[in-house]
């Protein structure tokens, strides 16, 4: 953990636009916060990513004979009743918590599950990191020309796909939707992809409790899909928006979330 958090000390120091877009979705999204708050909401938004990293380093040490150390269930009622219609389980997740720890030890804990993930520019750190993600069983769909067809077959087999549906995109991709009181440009194609396979949305994440000094991994309650990609997507995003407001120190506030615009909008970075 230490060495983690020096490593996320000299990411601070060596790209400081990163900090630079933490405030600023502090100045969008909470404006209520005084400079102190926003300064501790940072300082916690560090140490998250200090321990994603570190329970990462960890995961070869990791197994079903120890797996309850670091992480247990609630909601896990939610999964298997939504894993019971047998239409397939996506599941909707957020840079928040543990992402990586999430899919991992669910693995472990219940069964594997497919991720999907866009590949690493530096294929060596992509390998490493592919195969630290399928060290407990877990599959990597990788974000590309045909990543599709394996997310429906998944779900056709009735297996779970783990999607991170809290990322700007680009407008000719998404649909714009309310997130924390602004217009914020989602990928609709969870929403859809719900709707064309009949599976069901359950938003997921794990969260570190300080009391227990492990990881609780949440399953709520199935977000219920109409078939209209607008209204489900705001619908997946309001439910997303409400966990990271309960853990707002646990959230990747250095991601530009609100980067695109509506056509006529000026940039807010």
């Amino acid at each position: 953990m230490r060495a983690a958090r020096r490593a996320v000390a000299l990411l601070d120091l060596a790209a400081p636009r990163l900090r630079r877009a933490a405030w600023r979705n502090f100045e969008l999204a909470m404006p209520e916060l005084d400079r102190e708050a926003r300064a501790r909401l940072l300082e916690g938004c560090w140490m998250n990513l200090a321990r994603v990293i570190a329970m990462v380093a960890q995961f070869p040490r990791i197994g079903k004979h120890n797996i309850g150390e670091f992480i247990r269930y609630e909601g896990l009622e939610n999964y298997e009743k939504a894993k019971a219609r047998g239409r397939g389980v996506l599941v909707a997740t957020a840079h928040l918590g543990n992402w990586e720890f999430s899919a991992f030890a669910h693995a472990l804990m219940t069964e594997p599950m497919a991720v999907v993930a866009r590949p690493m520019d530096n294929p060596l750190l992509d390998e490493l990191v592919t195969q630290y993600r399928t060290m407990s069983g877990n599959r990597v769909i990788g974000r590309g020309q045909d990543f599709l067809r394996p997310l429906v077959e998944t779900l056709r087999s009735n297996g779970a796909v783990g999607i991170l549906a809290d990322q700007n995109v680009t407008a000719d991709r998404g649909v714009f939707v309310e997130f924390f009181g602004r217009q914020a440009c989602v990928d609709a194609g969870l929403a859809r992809l719900a709707h064309r396979t009949g599976a069901a949305v359950v938003p997921g994440y794990a969260l570190w409790s300080e009391r227990e000094g492990k990881y609780v991994l949440h399953f709520e309650a199935e977000v219920e899909i109409s078939g209209e990609p607008q209204a489900d997507t705001q619908a997946v995003q309001a439910r997303l928006e409400a966990a990271i407001r309960r853990a707002p120190e646990q959230w990747l506030w250095i991601h530009r979330r609100w980067k695109t615009r509506p056509p006529g909008e000026p940039p807010l970075y």
